[in-house]
């Protein structure tokens, strides 16, 4: 397709063409068929996305993709960290979409195979930051996987570019799966994912890191202890390493902004 062909084409065009090339790559699919609605064809879209594997694709299709997936987040509503008001010193609380966070990095709870959630539309915040980065980014966790040859371990840091993120980097951490009651060692494990995103921001001149919740959710760390350790893990940082960073502690659910809020107050 030629680049003014390319141009001129509407999101919806650009959303058609996306779903039509994945389709074509694997003969499974030869029956499904394109909705009309544009709320069925994102979602038949994002779960193309979701479960194709990490294989080459055409500077054609990543050109569309960019293209669609920026204007996407455009239309979603970008929150620069300039935008928000610390709760205290270099710490700031933020309830909303991660994906539309303009920052330094960005935090992905991540799994051990770090290529990202293959569940179409899941909910988990893997799912949405792959998504919205775009194909480049399992590409870019495959090559690590492949590096380093085994799962990753929880506690352990890896930065990838965001890609079509409106931040700059995404940083994978395992958080550690939570079976029962919490652990000595699921605690030191949640606290070991914090500190290492922060000695990677410190060791690659990172300004400004937003945390998610990590562990809580899918990986049933209580929301409550998560909190303290991500605040308590975040301080100690900061005070003995003596490093001027920004963290936002970034928080979707009602329940995790009551507490973070808390705790930010009375600690």
């Amino acid at each position: 397709m030629e680049d003014k062909k390319i141009n001129k084409m509407n999101q919806t065009e650009k959303r058609i063409f996306l779903i039509r090339e994945l389709l074509s790559e694997r003969p499974e699919y030869a029956d499904i068929q394109i909705p009309a609605d544009a709320g069925e064809q994102k979602r038949l879209l994002r779960s193309l996305l979701n479960v194709r594997m990490p294989e080459p694709v055409s500077k054609e299709f990543l050109q569309l993709q960019d293209e669609y997936l920026q204007e996407e987040t455009l239309r979603k509503g970008i929150t620069p960290l300039e935008a928000l008001t610390p709760e205290r010193g270099n710490l700031y609380l933020w309830q909303g979409d991660i994906t539309t966070l303009r920052c330094d990095a960005i935090v992905n709870a991540a799994n051990s195979q770090l290529l990202g959630c293959f569940c179409p539309c899941h909910g988990c915040i893997d799912n949405a930051i792959h998504t919205f980065a775009g194909v480049q980014l399992r590409l870019a966790c495959a090559d690590i996987m492949r590096e380093q040859t085994v799962d990753e371990e929880p506690g352990k840091a890896k930065m990838t570019p965001a890609y079509n993120l409106p931040c700059n980097y995404v940083f994978h951490t395992v958080g550690p799966i939570v079976k029962g009651s919490v652990t000595e060692e699921d605690e030191k494990l949640l606290a070991a994912c914090y500190r290492s995103c922060l000695e990677l921001a410190a060791l690659r001149g990172i300004n400004s890191i937003a945390f998610c919740c990590i562990s809580t959710g899918e990986f049933h760390f209580p929301n409550n202890r998560a909190a303290e350790i991500a605040i308590q893990t975040v301080t100690e940082f900061m005070a003995q390493k003596q490093r001027e960073i920004k963290v936002i502690f970034n928080v979707f659910k009602d329940l995790d902004y009551k507490i973070y809020k808390k705790l930010l107050r009375t600690n």
